[in-house]
């Protein structure tokens, strides 16, 4: 059985937009971490501050989220918990702060027909195109480095690895990853005392021991990836000035002679051009004022302290730990609500379709009764003389002016459905909630896929909907307390007339009055964001009874919980199918 193919279009993007933003907004964080740290080890060795710099930029190719999915896939080898602390959920907000809404369930594959589509190819695009421009810049300062290199003769100088004299007026720098060597101009050892030679060359032996080429080399990907980021040129730009400084601190510490070793420097600099490429380690980088300055004014860097290595050790664990514990607790404790402990996607074993007569009459026994005419069976679902529309409908929670493309006998014919799962799938089923994330919408996407060759795509449409907000006597629930100040229990549940949530989300509440054949989708406007408890009831149906002694639905919600629904136009997520067929025989 296959899942439906449904296109996308602005709710890609969308999704790729908020993931984008994600990282960018993580990664700028822990460079911000990291600028604070290294304000805090202003008078320490400047290799510390490289390392953190460092840390901020490979930050920038490792996305928390690949750290939350280590995270989810260790729980899944852990047993079920049935509630979470409460700051897990605010460390949720913080790694995650951006979510991206709608039909996250459905199966989704590239159309390039559509708007949405175009612009993420136009966007994909101008990325290339950026990325191949800086790789290009990267080639060719690395292509220029490789001539002079190939070109150099063997120079008899002692050093830690080969010296070469090149024709070049490249300044003196170090060229390779794994079997590096100096290349120095032609011509600089008549310009450079041995002192100052011997200088430059331990300059460049510390460039060598500290692997500065390889290190660096690694955030030159990261430009090329991010080249539309400036914060990560600026850490680049830190990185360069804090790598020179180190060696400059080694040389100076060494030698005991700072003015030697400063002439050599400016010696060079009248000399020589600097390298072309930001991973051939020199000796010109950084300000060069600067460095001049720091260096005849040479202080010996403090000690790493033990608070210190503390800060730095906390730090580290902190940016690793926090999403990896997000991925261990919070997206397994998704998992438990939703009732899905993960594994294979469920389908069903068996669907028996009929089309049935205009005149045709029901009386099966069902389980128990459901507004919206479809049963959820322990073991699949029952649904009786009813249009295809609405298990689209259930299917993508949605309501019936949010599907369009739809053809007439799709609304209008009626069809008996008789759907069961393997038995293995049973308990997993039976277990799973109704919303979207659950593996419920998979099984039946899959059937709409199998047995109506069923296409659609997901725009963003202007439709009448309902906007749940704040009435003016203010909210008359409260937020959750967690129990005996340790865990929250999360419960929710809803019926054609009740609703019940226990530590749940406003989302909770928007899904389940989504599901009481309102005729409009139900969108918040409410503001909150935090954990509540709540029950209301209600009549059910558009004209109650008149011995019910509930009030209707508008009014219990005003009265009972100090919020209403007020209807109004705007986008909201749209199905627009692209085929459907007959459904095919049993």
């Amino acid at each position: 059985m296959t899942m439906p193919d449904i296109s996308w279009t602005s709710l890609w993007t969308s999704a790729l937009a908020s993931a984008l933003v994600n990282h960018l907004w993580q990664s700028t964080a822990v460079a911000g971490m990291a600028a604070l740290l290294v304000l805090a080890l202003s008078r320490n060795h400047a290799r510390v501050r490289y390392w953190l710099w460092m840390a901020a930029s490979v930050k920038f190719l490792m996305p928390f989220s690949l750290l939350i999915a280590a995270g989810a896939w260790l729980r899944s080898y852990l047993p079920a918990q049935a509630a979470r602390p409460a700051v897990i959920k605010a460390m949720e907000q913080m790694t995650l702060p951006l979510q991206q809404p709608g039909f996250s369930s459905l199966a989704q594959s590239p159309a390039a027909t559509h708007p949405g589509s175009w612009l993420a190819i136009v966007l994909l695009a101008i990325w290339a195109c950026g990325v191949l421009f800086v790789a290009v810049q990267f080639a060719r300062g690395w292509w220029s480095v490789r001539a002079a290199r190939q070109a150099a003769r063997p120079l008899a100088l002692a050093a830690d690895v080969p010296v070469l004299a090149s024709q070049s007026t490249i300044e003196p720098g170090i060229f390779g990853f794994f079997r590096p060597v100096l290349l120095l101009p032609e011509g600089i050892l008549e310009r450079l005392s041995a002192e100052q030679l011997s200088a430059i060359v331990a300059h460049e032996m510390c460039h060598v021991r500290r692997r500065d080429n390889l290190t660096y080399s690694a955030h030159m990907l990261t430009e090329a990836l991010f080249w539309f980021y400036p914060p990560v040129w600026w850490v680049g730009k830190r990185l360069i000035e804090e790598r020179e400084r180190a060696c400059d601190e080694a040389v100076v510490d060494a030698s005991g002679n700072p003015h030697i070793y400063a002439e050599g420097i400016l010696n060079v600099c009248k000399f020589c051009v600097a390298s072309p490429l930001e991973c051939v380690s020199g000796v010109t980088g950084s300000d060069l004022k600067k460095r001049i300055t720091r260096i005849m004014h040479h202080h010996a860097a403090l000690r790493m302290t033990l608070g210190r290595k503390i800060l730095l050790a906390s730090a580290g664990c902190i940016a690793l730990a926090a999403p990896l514990f997000v991925g261990l607790v919070c997206m397994g404790q998704s998992r438990a609500q939703s009732g899905d402990g993960g594994g294979p996607p469920i389908h069903f074993a068996v669907a028996a379709i009929h089309p049935d007569p205009p005149d045709a009459k029901y009386a099966t026994g069902r389980a128990a009764p459901a507004h919206d005419g479809i049963v959820f069976l322990p073991d699949g679902i029952s649904m009786d003389g009813l249009p295809i529309e609405l298990l689209i409908k259930q299917t993508f929670g949605v309501e019936a002016d949010q599907i369009t493309g739809l053809p007439a006998w799709a609304k209008t014919d009626k069809y008996s459905i008789q759907a069961k799962v393997d038995d293995a799938d049973a308990p997993r089923w039976k277990a799973a909630s109704r919303e979207q994330t659950s593996p419920r919408t998979a099984a039946l996407q899959g059937l709409l896929a199998d047995r109506f060759n069923f296409k659609a795509h997901v725009e963003m449409q202007a439709h009448s909907v309902y906007c749940l907000v704040v009435a003016k006597s203010g909210p008359k629930f409260h937020a959750s307390a967690p129990a005996d100040g340790a865990l929250q229990q999360h419960d929710s549940n809803f019926g054609y007339g009740r609703i019940r949530m226990q530590g749940s989300q406003i989302a909770t509440l928007i899904f389940a009055l989504s599901h009481q054949g309102l005729g409009h989708p139900v969108i918040d406007q409410t503001g909150l964001t935090g954990e509540y408890d709540l029950t209301l009831h209600w009549a059910p149906g558009n004209t109650p009874a008149a011995d019910s002694t509930e009030p209707p639905l508008f009014t219990a919600l005003q009265e009972q919980l100090g919020l209403k629904l007020e209807w109004k136009k705007a986008p909201v997520e749209t199905i627009v199918v692209d085929h459907i067929d007959l459904p095919s025989p049993n």
